[in-house]
């Protein structure tokens, strides 16, 4: 389970209308039947349109300077693993949401108890993933790109009479250039902006920097993170823990439908990996050997190679072990293995 939490991102003004985020939401419904439409919902309700979600997302904002973020986005991106488990179920992945929203509102701390009815949100469910310039296949497959748009310039300027030279053997060579490219969908060449094959639902959600009485503020920006005052002589917690949040919303999902959680899926090994890899790959040394080469397929199908994992520490050297860190790194922040 791959979770993002991202404020507004206007620049350094915040004034601006949350309408131009719901509209990007809206996309996968263009040229679509009313009813074939994916709507948004909340804790209560489905079937919410997109107009209400904005006006209500905007009046929603007392006492908010310019500076001031007016919403947050949080993207929840289950793995393939996790969207196969459920049967790429969209009611499934709905019921999760509201589940997940209910650990989201548990995370903050404040002088009285925040409960998921005090949180104004709306998700919307996505079925669709496209390539992106950060994708892994997209970088590797570039030079071959680069290649093949040269020499696209040089047949256009020929067409256009700016240059002279062969077209038909400049295609011929972009013909070559495409069977050589390292990643293809299909039979095709990997590009920006091209779908994704296999289960990709995922979930959006737009949720207020107010509460929904518009007078208290519930920021899990990372300028909120937990931390410690004195209220009335007492040591309390203020602010939002995202540890907290992350480690609930994996053992939601794992709850809520049977799923069994390797090692490498957990928020746990995603921090171990960050803060201490010897500690992750001993952690890896330690497992059972049906869940270390369970972990091992999750590896090699996120795209990490990973010949074998050693069965012992003398054989992790050090440079072996940083490679292999920088691969399962990648492949945790792009969600392929579920973290």
């Amino acid at each position: 389970m791959y979770i993002a939490i991202t404020r507004q991102q206007m620049g350094d003004n915040y004034q601006g209308s949350c309408g131009d985020f719901v509209r990007y939401l809206e996309k996968e419904n263009e040229g679509k039947a009313p009813e074939d439409q994916e709507q948004f919902f909340d804790q209560t309700e489905n079937n919410i349109d997109a107009e209400r979600v904005i006006a209500d997302i905007d009046a929603n904002t007392a006492k908010l300077s310019k500076r001031d973020p007016k919403f947050y986005s949080i993207m929840v991106s289950p793995s393939q693993a996790e969207l196969n488990h459920i049967g790429n179920d969209p009611e499934k992945l709905k019921q999760y949401t509201r589940e997940l929203m209910t650990t989201y509102a548990a995370s903050f701390y404040r002088d009285k108890e925040v409960t998921v009815k005090d949180v104004l949100y709306f998700a919307k469910l996505e079925r669709e993933r496209t390539y992106s310039e950060k994708d892994k296949a997209v970088k590797e497959n570039q030079p071959i790109a680069s290649k093949i748009l040269d020499l696209q310039h040089q047949i256009r300027a020929i067409r256009e009479g700016r240059e002279h030279g062969d077209m038909a053997k400049l295609q011929e060579k972009i013909n070559v250039l495409e069977t050589e490219a390292p990643h293809k969908q299909n039979g095709k060449r990997i590009v920006i902006g091209m779908a994704k094959e296999g289960h990709q639902s995922h979930i959006h959600i737009i949720v207020s920097r107010k509460d929904v009485t518009n007078s208290h503020s519930l920021s899990p920006g990372s300028k909120f993170r937990t931390s410690e005052t004195t209220l009335n002589g007492e040591k309390v917690k203020q602010g939002f823990d995202r540890d907290k949040f992350y480690r609930a919303a994996e053992k939601t999902f794992d709850k809520q439908f049977g799923y069994r959680r390797n090692f490498v899926e957990t928020y746990h090994a995603r921090n171990l990996l960050d803060k201490d890899p010897k500690r992750f790959f001993a952690a890896l040394l330690g497992l059972p050997e049906t869940e270390k080469q369970a972990a091992r397929q999750l590896l090699f199908k996120a795209g990490v190679k990973v010949p074998g994992i050693p069965t012992n520490k003398v054989q992790l050297a050090y440079k072996a072990m940083m490679q292999l860190k920088k691969g399962i790194g990648k492949a945790m922040e792009s969600g392929s293995i579920g973290i």
